[in-house]
Formats: structure tokens, C-alpha cells, sequence
């Protein structure tokens, strides 16, 4: 692995004009992916431009068990989001200013996406990005220490390995799961698991680094003549010539706001995630034309999708104090995940929950709720959430962060609020099993006395959390649908020269963890675009 710091990269900026072949916006899951691959040709020269440091500058970055110093921290841009009419209003979104995007700073929970999610993208209108098209492309990204077959890889970048059975407590629940007629499963083995449970898969190397898009697919090739990681370059809009065509970016690189120019001969790829994508686009006069207008901005292309069809997956959280002490070692804190269905004959899983090893009042200590040093946490998340929400812009000013608004728990069926009361007693139902009898301990939130189903989600909207997985907020779709700003070859309509490339695209959120199929994004995007330029 290269040494080599990408910050030592940067032009000088004495306001320079510097031209490239792509200039990729965002250094992050799918962004980092994309680079690697396009830059295999020697031919091109690929710039990819991330606002934050190299992860190499930041140890508590590399090593994946200390992923939770990250949160809120100086590599954070630590979004707020609106006042909810539904939900938890403190809650924040933890988007990452760092090489490598979210996959340098969450959890690395990996999955497979289920197949019947991406048949579910191409109904929906996203051409070509159907299961047999996108799950081929497993093999050519992980090196699946643990997983062995047809389908699964041994050369690719991303090192995927199962968490080892090492927390008694985690053990305890896999078999109290299974006295609540959930059993053991084995993930990403090509088939979708809606009931059952087990540790995950996570991509990490054995010597404890986070198998990142920046560590799997920049480290090995950062000197790559051709491949130009350039940190600290924060991109405040997109160009374009008079045929609507985009010619490159403005960015600043410096405290002293004076902004340079980044010319692409080919194209500019957004890559900056489902808040930051729509955001540019939106700085660069594309999105919902009442809106830029309100805010000052001149109209390129009135695009209404841009920044809306803002999905997640919205997490309840109940936690027991723990009877005896609990572990002070693990791969990432947050270890197993449980699938259970809350109603008959689904094909994907509607609930999902984590297990976490340390205590999570995050949300529930400002509401009152008791806490322990000792305790553990199991987190319902809504899978396919139905309500929908918005990102748009504070101001014209580049450096003002967005107006995000997910309006958790709006959709007009109560289905996702729906889904959490389920989980919240389908958890409850788990550690009442004798496998937990050894470690169980009081409930403390949301506590015993709470039990109606209106009682449990006032405590779910008031406390909720994110799993913080924004996506579909520049969703891809048919030519024909005014609400999709991208084609199915992630070109943003109505002008030339610019795809997005990140979890923004996505038509509908997969019901899993998304950050690998974030990652697969960045290699489809990589085949759509080397096919265009070899046709």
C-alpha cells in the first residue's frame, strides 16, 4: 500500500485553471470507487476532488473500532435537520469530511444489496440496473474472507469478514433469537434473509483497518500518474458553456475565499452524497425552479426531483441495563443484525435490528430516561420507509448547509411508525427468552410502564434515531419522469457532461445497510461510462 498523503497533491491556488479528463466531486463510498476504476486506463487523467483531509492523517479514522470518536467531531459536517411534525428534532445527520465519505466514518455493517431491491430499481424505472446486471459486479469488488462460491470474490479491493462470536452477551441473543423463532442466518450468501439473525459481515481488514472506499481502492493506488486525490478542495458550483453543457467546477482550497477553476474535458461527476449531491446541483441552477428562484439562484434546468424523494432508515432504540459487566473489545461496537418480518409472505425484510455492546441514550438522556455504563441496546429500523422528505438550500451562499428535512414518520398510512412499535416489541420479546436470563437486567427505555401501542411510538418519535443512511434524494428513473433528475445512466437531465454518482441515485433505499451497494454504484457507473466512450 502507498504511503503517499493525496493532500501533498493539491494545486497552487493562485486563483490556477487546471484541466482534466473527469473531475469527480466527493472522495466518498461510491466517489472513491469510481476513480480507481476509470483511472485503470492510463489514457485518461482523473481528478478526484474530497473537501476534507486524507484518512491517513487520522488513525481514529483507519481503525474501525473507534468509529464512534467521529461523530459530531471536525471531520463531521454534522447536518441538523428541520423541525419534525413526527419525529425527534434533535436528531442530526453525521455526513463525513474525510477521504473515503461514510465509509471512513460509520460502522462498516456490510451486505450484499438484495437482489429483489434492484429488480425493484428497474420497475421503478432505472434501466439496466436490475439484479442480474448489478450482482455480478460482488465478485469484482470484495475479497469475502469468509464466504466462498460462485458469485463471491477473492481478488477485489473491499475485505469483507465476519464478526468473530466473541461477546457472550451477542451469543446469548443469537439464541434467545432463536427461542423467539428467529433463526441463525447466514448473510450475503446470495439469498435474502427477512427472519433470522447472526453476527455481520463488516469490511475490515484482519489487522483492524476499516475496509473503506478510500483503504480498498485509493491506498493501493495512489501512485497512479493518472489518478489525481486532491483534499481540501471544497467545489461551490458546477460550469457549464452555452450549450448547457458542464465544462467543470469552481472550488476554494484556501481561508482566504479566493475560488480556482477545474476544467473536464469529458465529464463532471457529482459523487458528494444523497445531502451534498442535490445541494451542488441546486448551487449550480438545477432543482426546483420556485425554489432557486427564492433563493436568488438563476434557473438552468427546472428539475423538482432535485433534493426530493430524501429517504432513511429511521431506528427505535430500547436498551436494558446489563447484569453483568460488558465487553471492552470488538470489531465496531454494533455487531449483530436481526431480521424479522411484521407481517406474512414479504420477499424483503420491513424491520431490522442491530445489537450494540455499549450504551446509546443519545436521544433518550435529554427526555429523562435512566442510563447505565452497563448496558445494551437493540435498535428497530424501519427497511423500506415510506415517508419522504427534502433537501434545499439555506441561501445562496455555498458555505450555508442545507435545509434537510426527512419528515420521519409522515407517510399518510402510519406504516413506518407502524413497523417501529413492532420492533419495539418484537425486542422486548427477544431478551424475555431464558438465553438472556445470565445478562438481562432492567429495561430502561422506554421502560416497562410503557406499553400501548400510543405510548410506545410517543416514545419512538420523541427519541428516534437515524441509521444514517440518506439516499434517493437525486433519484435515477425513466427518461420520461419529471420527478427523476437522472437518466438510468446517471446523467442529470436537461444538460450534458454531468452524472451523479453516490446513494442519492438510488429509486428506492435497499433495506439493508447501504454502504456496499453504495460502493457498487461507483463500479456500475465506471461500466456505464467506459461503455459511452468506447461506443
Amino acid at each position: 500500500m502507498s504511503s503517499q498523503n493525496p493532500s501533498s497533491q493539491s494545486p497552487v491556488s493562485e486563483n490556477p485553471v487546471s484541466e482534466f479528463d473527469y473531475v469527480i466531486v466527493g472522495g466518498g463510498s461510491a466517489g472513491a470507487a469510481l476513480a480507481a476504476r476509470l483511472s485503470e486506463d492510463p489514457a485518461v487523467q482523473v481528478a478526484l476532488l474530497e473537501a476534507g483531509p486524507s484518512d491517513l492523517e487520522h488513525e481514529e479514522v483507519l481503525q474501525l473500532k473507534r468509529w464512534p470518536e467521529l461523530l459530531e467531531s471536525g471531520l463531521d459536517w454534522d447536518y441538523p435537520i428541520e423541525p419534525q411534525e413526527n419525529g425527534n428534532s434533535f436528531m442530526r445527520h453525521a455526513r463525513a469530511k474525510v477521504l473515503g465519505g461514510c465509509s471512513s466514518h460509520n460502522s462498516c455493517i456490510a451486505f450484499h444489496p438484495p437482489a429483489e431491491d434492484m429488480d425493484l430499481w428497474e420497475e421503478l424505472g432505472a434501466e439496466g440496473w436490475n439484479a442480474e446486471t448489478v450482482m455480478p459486479l460482488i465478485e469484482r469488488l470484495e475479497t469475502n474472507r469468509d464466504r466462498s462460491g460462485e458469485g463471491h470474490g477473492t481478488s477485489g479491493p473491499v475485505h469483507l469478514m465476519d464478526v468473530p462470536a466473541e461477546d457472550p452477551l451477542g451469543v446469548a441473543l443469537l439464541d434467545a433469537c432463536e427461542q423467539a423463532g428467529i433463526p441463525r442466518a447466514r448473510f450475503n450468501d446470495f439469498e435474502t434473509v427477512v427472519n433470522g439473525a447472526n453476527w455481520f459481515q463488516v469490511n475490515r481488514q484482519d489487522d483492524g483497518t476499516r475496509a473503506s472506499s478510500s483503504v480498498s481502492y485509493l491506498h493501493p493506488n495512489f501512485e497512479r500518474e493518472n489518478l489525481h486525490v486532491l483534499t481540501g478542495m471544497h467545489v461551490m458550483r458546477v460550469l457549464f458553456d452555452e450549450e448547457q453543457r458542464a465544462t467543470g467546477v469552481e472550488y476554494i482550497d484556501n481561508a482566504f475565499d479566493r475560488s480556482s477553476r477545474m476544467h473536464a474535458r469529458r465529464e463532471v461527476i457529482l459523487s458528494a452524497g444523497a445531502i451534498d449531491s442535490p445541494k451542488l446541483l441546486m448551487l449550480s441552477g438545477i432543482g426546483p425552479a420556485d425554489h432557486l428562484r427564492e433563493v436568488g439562484i438563476d434557473v438552468r434546468v427546472d428539475s423538482p426531483g432535485v433534493g426530493s424523494n430524501l429517504q432513511d432508515h429511521p431506528e427505535a432504540v430500547i436498551s436494558w441495563e446489563s447484569t453483568q459487566k460488558m465487553t471492552r473489545e470488538s470489531t465496531q461496537w454494533w455487531e449483530i443484525g436481526i431480521f424479522t418480518p411484521t407481517q406474512e409472505g414479504l420477499d424483503l425484510p420491513d424491520l431490522m435490528m442491530h445489537y450494540g455492546s455499549v450504551p446509546f441514550d443519545m436521544h433518550t438522556r435529554r427526555q429523562g430516561y435512566p442510563t447505565s455504563p452497563e448496558s445494551f441496546a437493540l435498535t428497530p429500523n424501519v427497511t423500506h420507509a415510506r415517508s419522504r422528505g427534502t433537501v434545499r438550500l439555506r441561501s445562496i451562499d455555498y458555505r450555508d448547509k442545507p435545509k434537510v428535512d426527512p419528515r420521519y414518520f409522515t407517510d399518510e398510512e402510519g406504516h413506518d411508525m407502524a413497523v417501529a412499535v413492532a420492533g419495539i416489541r418484537k425486542a422486548r420479546e427477544i431478551v424475555s427468552q431464558p438465553g438472556m436470563d445470565a445478562f438481562r437486567g432492567r429495561e430502561l427505555f422506554p421502560g416497562e410502564d410503557v406499553q400501548s401501542d400510543e405510548e410506545i411510538a410517543d416514545y419512538v418519535a420523541k427519541t428516534h434515531n437515524t441509521v444514517y443512511h440518506p439516499a434517493g434524494s437525486c433519484r435515477m428513473g425513466a427518461v420520461d419522469d419529471d420527478m427523476s433528475p437522472l437518466d438510468p445512466q446517471l446523467r442529470v437531465k436537461g444538460v450534458t457532461g454531468l452524472r451523479v454518482v453516490d446513494a442519492s441515485v438510488m429509486p428506492q433505499l435497499v433495506a439493508v445497510n447501504p454502504n456496499i451497494t453504495t460502493m457498487l454504484i461507483g463500479e456500475r457507473a465506471a461500466e456505464l461510462i467506459r461503455g459511452e466512450q468506447s461506443a
